[in-house]
């Protein structure tokens, strides 16, 4: 691309820092992050969401939550995906209970949780075997107006499992 006198652009870089850390390769997404970072760039919430997740998933949260306050001061807001992402990488690490704090935290931020982000936090819940919080936390769902109306089909069917796990005392 460079020898050919085409400028990659952030695209071109999403794809990179993707490949990357999906192949394992997260010391080389970082080098290239910070390449990123130091060029004329600017960084969306794509970026840095894409490299939270390369993290979280690796097992490194801690590198992840780092980053997720660095969006703050670097003039970003997490958006619903960097708050699943975080959320879902907690659970997978036994974090059920930080992970709970940050999803309860979005709407401080103005960010309001979506069915997405809902479902990461119950998949983490049973995970966890915190199995009434996970039922708790559907039916606070069910009940939640800032849902998309598309999908109350599904929030009936939720509706279904929980009524099914009270009848079963899960």
């Amino acid at each position: 691309m460079i020898a050919s006198r085409q400028v990659p652009d952030i695209v071109t870089f999403h794809i990179l820092l993707d490949g990357l850390c999906k192949r394992g390769k997260l010391e080389e997404a970082l080098k290239l992050f910070q390449a990123m970072w130091n060029s004329e760039l600017e960084l969306s919430i794509v970026c840095y969401n894409i490299l939270i997740d390369g993290l979280c998933k690796a097992g490194h949260i801690e590198v992840g939550k780092e980053l997720f306050h660095k969006l703050s001061v670097n003039g970003l807001k997490p958006d619903v995906y960097t708050y699943a992402i975080m959320v879902n990488g907690f659970c997978n690490e036994g974090l059920a209970d930080e992970a709970y704090q940050l999803f309860r935290s979005m709407g401080d931020n103005d960010c309001l949780p979506n069915s997405c982000c809902y479902n990461v936090m119950i998949q983490g819940f049973l995970r966890n075997s915190y199995t009434l919080k996970a039922t708790q936390l559907l039916t606070e769902m069910l009940s939640s107006e800032n849902l998309a109306a598309g999908n109350v089909e599904n929030l009936k069917i939720g509706g279904k499992i929980v009524e099914t796990l009270f009848y079963l005392q899960l």
